[in-house]
């Protein structure tokens, strides 16, 4: 069994993203670390075709494991929504299956770390197996910082219960696009203790949101109830460990195709594309000047490995074609509140 290894979750849809990632985490963390990828759903032809040059490149294939986490999750879910009042449909994330990600638990790997396929590796890992030596989970983010009405846990609720303070919560407060962990922490056992807690105790109201699911959201409440020990570079005590992610909200620096934090240079995990859909990542790659802060780099890591296919040129896009794609918007937004509406 390998000692250590990098999951992600993906499927053809997110194709173009998937392939970026797995080139850099080739070049920037290392080309033989084993990566096995979590199938988000059965629309899996190009991916298998893409990984079958790739000998370090594998695909989950636990199915018992899958079923059992999207079991739990739903039920959790549908608990979740009785207490709020809300329809199942009044979320977007409903019927997915971002929970699937925690599979990698029960998966190869003694420790490991998770990336978001929309994102790109910057830099090796070695200090995030470093510090799995002495915590279960490692972060990097700033969701710590989020007020309580957005955090993913439900603060005064919890606190209600005694168990928790404020003080004890927040530095605990995490996402869920990228970790690091160990294999079994959450076996089929400790994931009946949490159904209990969560369904018939009623911690559910612990998770946060009103009708919204986030398989973040989950994951807090795992983490904080299981008590483990948790490290976020960005609550480091040295500050050139502290550093953004976000493509869409953080400046970063390109030195040789590798991003650093434009705040003192200091490196960064990871890149992380969030609020961009698979659809702008597709045109893009098509030769499409879609607007995504960061796209020349993106770029060049999807055709790290097919440089005579990269855009030579990107066109803005057309006035029919976004007439066209802010109908279709609308169209599909129209279509989900009428169903909501005659669903209730």
């Amino acid at each position: 069994m390998p000692s250590f290894g990098i999951y992600t979750l993906a499927n053809d849809v997110v194709f173009d993203q998937l392939v970026a990632l797995i080139n850099s985490i080739e070049v920037n963390v290392s080309p033989d670390i084993p990566v096995c990828i979590i199938p988000y759903d059965d629309r899996l032809d190009k991916v298998k075709q893409e990984i079958a040059s790739r000998p370090n490149v594998t695909i989950f294939d636990n199915w018992e494991s899958i079923q059992r986490w999207e079991d739990f999750a739903q039920e959790v879910w549908v608990t979740k929504a009785k207490f709020t009042k809300n329809k199942l449909s009044n979320s977007r994330w409903y019927g997915g299956h971002l929970q699937r990600k925690f599979v990698a638990f029960d998966g190869i790997f003694d420790k490991f770390v998770f990336y978001d396929a929309d994102s790109l590796a910057m830099k090796p890992i070695d200090d995030i197996f470093e510090k799995l030596k002495t915590y279960d989970f490692v972060f990097d983010d700033w969701e710590h910082k989020k007020p309580n009405p957005v955090a993913a846990l439900n603060i005064s609720v919890i606190e209600k219960s005694g168990l928790f303070q404020e003080a004890d919560i927040r530095p605990k407060l995490h996402c869920g696009s990228f970790w690091g962990s160990k294999q079994g922490f959450f076996d089929p056992n400790e994931l009946l203790r949490l159904r209990e807690l969560l369904i018939d105790k009623g911690e559910v109201k612990w998770i946060n949101g009103n009708g919204w699911w986030d398989d973040s959201f989950l994951f807090n409440y795992m983490t904080l109830r299981i008590d483990a020990s948790l490290f976020n570079f960005t609550l480091s005590s040295n500050p050139q460990e502290r550093t953004g992610n976000c493509a869409d909200a953080d400046p970063f620096v390109n030195i040789d195709n590798v991003l650093y934090n434009e705040e003192g240079l200091k490196p960064i995990h990871r890149l992380h594309y969030m609020n961009y859909s698979s659809k702008d990542f597709a045109r893009l790659c098509q030769g499409e000047d879609v607007n995504i802060r960061y796209k020349d780099i993106f770029l060049y890591y999807r055709f790290l490995k097919q440089p005579d296919k990269i855009p030579t040129e990107l066109k803005p896009q057309s006035w029919l074609d976004t007439s066209q794609r802010q109908i279709q918007s609308m169209g599909q937004k129209l279509k989900i509140g009428l169903n909501r509406k005659f669903k209730k």
